[in-house]
């Protein structure tokens, strides 16, 4: 076994320990694409998985618009109230920190194994919603920035 498939098979167990069903899952799918001899599939997956992932997000997220649950009225409500404005001024944030947090997957791809590992804690023991490393990678980026500030 190579260490890409031993790390895949850590990262399973603890994704299985944590209930975590989409790390569990997602080693599993790279578990069967390395074994069935599909990993020409991993430069694909690598370069436009990300953009899948998000299209799938949106679509769940659009879909209450969609089917009409939430109404013109009520959108038009959430960006004028404050409660609105406050989400405004969180999505401007968190996609600003979500930018950096790409960034930093790219330049150091290593790092997805601690932000793994982090959310996995954070779900255990904090009762966390693991979304994606993506954020988590953004946070860590804004945690390495003010560690810059300091050194």
């Amino acid at each position: 076994m190579h260490s890409g498939e031993i790390i895949m098979v850590i990262l399973l167990i603890i994704g299985l320990v944590a209930r975590s069903n989409l790390i569990s899952v997602c080693a599993c799918i790279l578990l069967f694409l390395q074994f069935s001899k599909l990993d020409f599939l991993f430069p694909y997956l690598e370069t436009h998985g990300l953009e899948l992932g998000l299209l799938f997000l949106l679509l769940s997220i659009l879909v209450p618009i969609a089917t009409e649950r939430v109404t013109g009225r009520d959108l038009l409500y959430n960006v004028t109230s404050l409660p609105g404005i406050l989400a405004i001024v969180g999505g401007v944030m968190a996609t600003h920190l979500n930018s950096e947090g790409l960034k930093l997957m790219q330049i150091d791809p290593g790092i997805i194994f601690g932000l793994i590992v982090g959310s996995v804690i954070g779900i255990l023991f904090f009762n966390g919603q693991p979304v994606g490393p993506l954020m988590a990678a953004g946070v860590a980026s804004l945690f390495l920035e003010v560690l810059s500030w300091f050194s």
